[in-house]
């Protein structure tokens, strides 16, 4: 153990600016869960082989259980708290409630990151894309047919991304 100390680091977290005082290799799936009571992000696995912990990092798909905190320093990090306009779920989120597509819900804030990711690159993704861009995310419950569906429905859906 190294005798590092805490350090303060600032970054957007759902639009706002946060400034967090914590140790510079402390997960940030910790730092989100505990500092900023974010407890929609998961633990699954720890190792990031799950996906449960999946956060946006400047739009890109990470598993927030791999990522030290001060890899996010002026970095914009969404959660899955910061996917819903208010009271308004996003397509998405609203395709996997319609389409069954959670059960225990432990995948499912990660799922929905990876589905927000993949249809930002794919408006209308085939099935192999949705496959390929769900591929770090495990399920235990599903069977993933009734996940796909959901993200398939989710494109198909012409409010707008929301």
């Amino acid at each position: 153990m190294t005798n590092a100390s805490k350090e303060s680091f600032r970054f957007v977290v759902n639009g706002e600016p946060r400034e967090v005082t914590n140790y510079p290799l402390s997960r940030l799936l910790d730092v989100l869960r505990e500092d900023l009571e974010l407890t929609g992000t998961k633990e699954g696995c720890g190792e990031g082989e799950c996906g449960a912990c999946s956060v946006l990092i400047d739009g890109r798909l990470v598993n927030s259980c791999l990522v030290p905190l001060a890899q996010v320093e002026g970095a914009t990090v969404q959660t899955i708290e910061g996917v819903a306009d208010g009271e308004r779920l996003h397509r998405v989120q609203r395709a996997f409630v319609e389409h069954n597509g959670a059960q225990c819900g432990i995948c499912t804030p990660g799922m929905v990151m990876a589905a927000l990711e993949l249809l930002a690159e794919h408006p209308t993704p085939t099935i192999e894309q949705i496959r390929e861009g769900l591929a770090g995310n495990l399920c235990r419950c599903t069977g993933y047919i009734k996940i796909f569906e959901a993200v398939v429905a989710a494109c198909q859906q012409t409010e707008g991304p929301r």
